[in-house]
């Protein structure tokens, strides 16, 4: 079983869809729609089975695949915006709230390098949140 990333992007018109890159090391191609990203990896799922069943009908070989669901920043800004606010984020990472909002829209994309910066800082709180004992 070959593992996969499949990447979690949001359309214009508020729906996600779900893709993997041209070069996946699997011999078909999917992709996953809806309202939301529970709906869009539920159609995902769907669409895999799918088409693993009708290469099994055919007698074709199909390239099993485990998938890792990755979100790009303005995806992932616009995703979780309900629950961690522009500001928040900026005390995390480092990155004033006004760029994080540009990236969450789409006006500016994040370099490589902060695109790390956000994702080393969520990771950190991540870490210090999974280590919270309440009484």
């Amino acid at each position: 079983m070959v593992q996969v990333k499949a990447y979690i992007a949001r359309e214009k018109d508020g729906s996600y869809s779900i893709f993997v890159d041209e070069k996946a090391p699997i011999n078909y191609g999917l992709v996953g729609e809806g309202n939301s990203v529970e709906e869009a990896i539920a159609d995902w799922n769907g669409t895999y089975a799918a088409m693993k069943e009708s290469y099994a009908q055919k007698g074709l070989e199909f390239a099993e695949a485990q998938f890792s669901f990755v979100f790009d920043v303005p995806s992932f800004l616009s995703y979780y915006s309900g629950l961690i606010s522009f500001k928040g984020l900026a005390k995390l990472t480092g990155i004033s709230a006004a760029q994080l909002s540009q990236y969450a829209t789409g006006y500016r994309n994040p370099s490589p390098k902060t695109t790390a910066k956000i994702q080393d800082g969520l990771h950190a709180i991540a870490r210090e949140l999974s280590q919270v004992a309440l009484v």
